[in-house]
Order: C-alpha cells, then sequence, then structure tokens
C-alpha cells in the first residue's frame, strides 16, 4: 500500500500522497501546502517540523521531497525550469498547473547541479 503524509493538529487532520505535493513553503509559524490539484492548504506547522514528519513518515517514498534553505520544501520530480540569475523556479506537471517560486542563487544553483549528476 502505498504511504501518505498524515499531518495533524488537535482540531484538524491532513493524509496526502507524496506526488500530489508539489511544495511546502514558510509562512512564519505555518506552513503553505500547494497540491498537484491547485488547492492550497495552511498548516499549523512549521517547515522543519514538516521536514521531520517526511522522513519518519514516508521512509523512500519521501526521497523525492527536497529543502531548499529556509523556506522551501518541494517534490523534486515537478522541477520543470531553473533560472539561477532571476532566481526563478518552476514547478509543474507540464499539463494541468504551473507554479513559480523564488529561491536563492546559491541553493537553485545547488538544486540544478543536484538533478544534472
Amino acid at each position: 500500500m502505498k504511504r501518505h503524509l498524515v499531518i495533524s493538529t488537535s482540531i484538524e487532520l491532513v493524509r496526502i500522497a507524496p506526488d500530489k505535493i508539489v511544495y511546502i513553503a514558510s509562512d512564519g509559524n505555518y506552513s503553505t501546502l500547494m497540491q498537484a490539484d491547485n488547492e492550497v492548504r495552511m498548516l499549523s506547522h512549521q517547515l522543519g517540523e514538516i521536514a521531520r514528519m517526511i522522513d519518519n513518515q514516508l521512509g523512500k517514498d519521501g526521497e523525492n521531497f527536497m529543502r531548499l534553505g529556509r523556506s522551501l520544501i518541494i517534490n523534486s520530480s515537478y522541477v520543470y525550469y531553473i533560472n539561477i540569475p532571476q532566481q526563478k523556479l518552476i514547478l509543474s506537471d507540464a499539463t494541468s498547473f504551473s507554479h513559480t517560486v523564488s529561491a536563492s542563487k546559491e541553493v537553485l544553483k545547488q538544486l540544478k547541479e543536484q538533478l544534472e549528476g
């Protein structure tokens, strides 16, 4: 059976398949989860906590997730375009969604090298 990421608080629970997560961005003490169906979900967990949940719950199914700096976790299977000078990263499935996020030049350079390797 395919694993799911389960993020729970005292009042809600989100259970989502890893391939449905495009990225998770830091938003102060909260995080914003962008789904492949373009649904946006606000989570009352900091990014570091979510990174630990991904590691603990998904194991090998979580290896596509990459932490980019302090403010972003991406699903690397959706990386479509990287432009280092413009600090631009486009995450897309090339059919139904395209999300542009920004990251530091150094982080994007490292991501590009990882994906090329």
